[in-house]
């Protein structure tokens, strides 16, 4: 994750939080956030990362089974969440909290 770091700050990236962790249970400490990109399939969209999404923030996700998923755009406005259908797509399997089984 260093690496990834120095790339982005010599990209001219400077206010960019990373943690490698189960992104499922989001990360409050540092919410709410403009943009979330969740690049694991769920088989739902797990409710804190709508908890943990600003008024006009926009939400990434693959939803479905363990083969196929939809990819999700969520956009928040107020308290009201509006969904749409990207297309299909197929990611990993998000696993534990809101995910799979192992």
């Amino acid at each position: 994750m260093a690496r990834a770091r120095k790339i982005l700050k010599e990209l001219g990236y400077t206010n960019i939080l990373m943690k490698v962790f189960n992104g499922a249970i989001g990360w409050s400490k540092h919410a709410p956030f403009e943009a979330i990109i969740v690049t694991a399939g769920a088989p739902g969209i797990p409710q804190p990362l709508f908890e943990q999404l600003a008024d006009g923030g926009r939400l990434i996700i693959p939803v479905g089974d363990r083969v196929t998923q939809q990819l999700i755009k969520v956009v928040r406005k107020k308290d009201e969440f509006f969904k749409e259908d990207l297309g299909l797509v197929r990611f990993v399997n998000l696993m534990g909290t809101y995910g799979w089984d192992g």
